[in-house]
């Protein structure tokens, strides 16, 4: 027998005792509720190091000043929490989550105001809306950073410093603008007012042309139209000079051509020359803007910066001065006498009586109230001289002519001042619409009737056929019409009446034309 032992048994197992029930067990230290405990520290130290988002930061105080110390976090207390330092910016970290507007806000905030909330003053509605639209399109074009762009990247920067892209800067300002006062609610600009609006030529706005209140919106509208080729020095000057030479209201001229044009056809008794119409023609508007030139020169000083109607006329307004007015009136009256050099001798000489009428005749109603007289005789010297540029001389019939032309420039010419009775009685001009006062309808009424008569008698004397008084009967009831407008001598109502005068020389003049065509 060998002697290797034989194998041992192992070795037996540790007996498990129970305990009896009901017995209390051993009393020993509890690691858990101490770990509970340091923990709940931890998190309070956390939260008192890491303040809440407020208006103004106040200073973070120690965690040792508010945790009481125990012996359970007494081990927490000796180092500072490893949340209260964030990494270095080199380390990659992951995407942070967006900071709320207000936190980045108050990093560059001023100062917070120490009145209560009630002594306030509460921001403007545009300011709220202005801020509200550019936070909601800086917030909308922020670009979202992924991971591997954000481990790279520089610390983040404020809301505040970053630059408002176009979108937003663009929505901000529409706001401000829809915002601000409308331009009709601004003060009323004193007189003389120039037009609203304003023509933008490329990058550079050009006001508009400023006129009276009686120009006529087509004739400044071709006037425009005329001068858009010039440029802008010129454009300006030449527009005021058509301005003072009336060409913004082409009725005066118009009513300046009719009874030329009597003349014509009359002393021709047919067809005149072409040359002669032509020249009488042209020579009808050069003479009437000379004697608006003259005339604004007379009145611009005393009479028409104290009526309504004539306060924004360039010479009122500044925008003329005497000596261009005075340039431009020889200027006209040497274009006028060049015209009449390709008349006749007689023509010649009676052309100077005309000029020394149409410059009296701005000076007459200071001292006068017969202005309208003498404006109708400077108006009808055309007659004269177109009967002795046809024939060589002025028959009766030409000086018969003249005298009803007479009666017509007082009738519509009384019509127009009385627009401007009240403003003339309050300056002290004259005129025959204060001299016949209250009778001035039935005066204009008889006016009217002795101006038919001589029109009649001409047509008698110069044997013209029917179209001629079916014309005649036309005028009379125009006549009535303007009768009828000037009722209660309202202002706009007699300026209409003026105006309506012009068909009453074209009606006269068209059945001329047609008697001497048929007969």
């Amino acid at each position: 027998m060998s002697d290797v032992p034989p194998p041992s048994d192992p070795p037996p197992r540790r007996a498990r005792t129970l305990k009896p029930v009901g017995e209390a067990p051993q009393a020993s230290p509890a690691p858990r509720k101490t770990v509970v405990r340091k923990t709940a520290a931890v998190k309070q130290a956390v939260a008192v190091a890491v303040p809440a988002p407020v208006t103004a930061k106040p200073p973070t105080p120690h965690p040792r000043a508010t945790v009481p110390r125990t012996e359970a976090n007494a081990s927490v207390e000796r180092k500072p929490p490893a949340v209260a330092h964030p990494p270095a910016p080199v380390a990659p970290t992951p995407v942070r989550p967006a900071v709320a507007p207000t936190q980045t806000k108050t990093a560059i905030a001023p100062p917070a105001d120490s009145r209560p909330q009630a002594e306030r003053p509460a921001p403007s509605a545009a300011t709220a809306s202005v801020r509200k639209v550019g936070e909601a399109a800086v917030a909308a074009t922020r670009p979202v950073a992924t991971a591997s762009q954000t481990s790279m990247a520089k610390p983040a920067e404020s809301q505040s410093t970053r630059p408002v892209p176009p979108p937003a800067r663009a929505a901000a300002r529409k706001v401000a603008e829809d915002a601000a006062p409308p331009p009709w609610a601004a003060a009323a600009l004193p007189t003389p007012i120039a037009t609203p609006s304003a023509k933008v030529v490329g990058k550079r706005p050009t006001p508009a042309v400023a006129h009276p209140a009686d120009a006529s919106t087509r004739s400044m509208a071709v006037i425009r139209w005329l001068t858009s080729g010039l440029r802008d020095p010129w454009r300006e000057r030449i527009r005021e000079y058509l301005v003072l030479m009336r060409m913004d209201r082409p009725v005066g001229a118009l009513l300046l051509l009719w009874p030329t044009l009597w003349g014509l056809w009359f002393a021709a008794n047919d067809f005149p020359p072409i040359g002669l119409l032509i020249i009488f023609s042209v020579g009808v508007f050069v003479m009437r803007s000379a004697g608006c030139v003259i005339n604004d020169y007379a009145d611009h000083g005393w009479l028409d910066g104290e009526v309504e109607r004539t306060r924004n006329r360039p010479m009122v307004a500044g925008r003329v001065s005497k000596k261009e007015a005075l340039l431009l009136f020889a200027g006209l009256l040497g274009l006028a006498f060049v015209l009449v050099l390709f008349t006749n001798a007689l023509t010649i000489k009676l052309s100077f009586a005309g000029a020394a009428l149409a410059a009296l005749y701005p000076f007459c109603k200071r001292y006068t109230h017969l202005a309208q007289v003498v404006l109708g005789a400077a108006f009808g010297w055309s007659i004269p001289m177109a009967f002795a540029a046809v024939t060589g001389e002025v028959p009766v019939l030409g000086w018969l002519l003249f005298l009803a032309n007479v009666l017509f420039s007082t009738i519509y010419d009384t019509e127009y001042a009385m627009v401007d009775r009240e403003d003339d009685i309050r300056v002290g001009a004259k005129s025959t619409a204060i001299l016949f006062a209250d009778a001035d309808r039935p005066i204009i009424g008889v006016l009217m009737l002795t101006f038919l008569l001589a029109m009649l008698l001409a047509g008698t004397r110069a044997q013209l056929v029917w179209p001629y008084f079916a014309g005649i009967g036309m005028a009379a009831g125009l006549f009535g019409w303007q009768q009828w407008l000037i009722r209660n001598r309202e202002r706009e109502a007699c300026f209409a009446a003026f105006r309506n005068n012009n068909w009453v020389g074209c009606v006269l003049w068209i059945g001329l034309l047609l008697a001497l065509a048929i007969r």
